[in-house]
């Protein structure tokens, strides 16, 4: 007989030289990188016995994606000033 999963449970694991925590619990898997407070990918148990995880793992691809472009430009630093720098005039 097979021992409930009732306490989350964390392995390392390196994968291409990269260090990962894999953490296995009764919500779901979870893997992040190494040293690291953000979930690279989240897969709930529920989704995988739906059928629906590989729209969950795209749709967390899809949004990590997204935070590593960046800010748009209209927010890109808080310390550029949107002025022009002047120009001389020639008299």
């Amino acid at each position: 007989m097979a021992t409930v999963l009732d306490k989350e449970l964390k392995r390392q694991v390196t994968v291409d030289g990269v260090d990962y925590t894999v953490a296995v619990g009764p919500e779901g898997l979870r893997l992040t990188g190494k040293g690291k407070r953000k979930p690279e990918v989240e897969l709930r148990w529920r989704d995988l016995v739906s059928g629906e995880a590989a729209m969950a793992v795209a749709l967390n691809a899809s949004l990590a994606k997204g935070q590593a472009a960046g800010k748009p430009a209209s927010e890109a630093s808080p310390d550029r000033t949107d002025k022009a720098a002047p120009t001389k005039r020639a008299r």
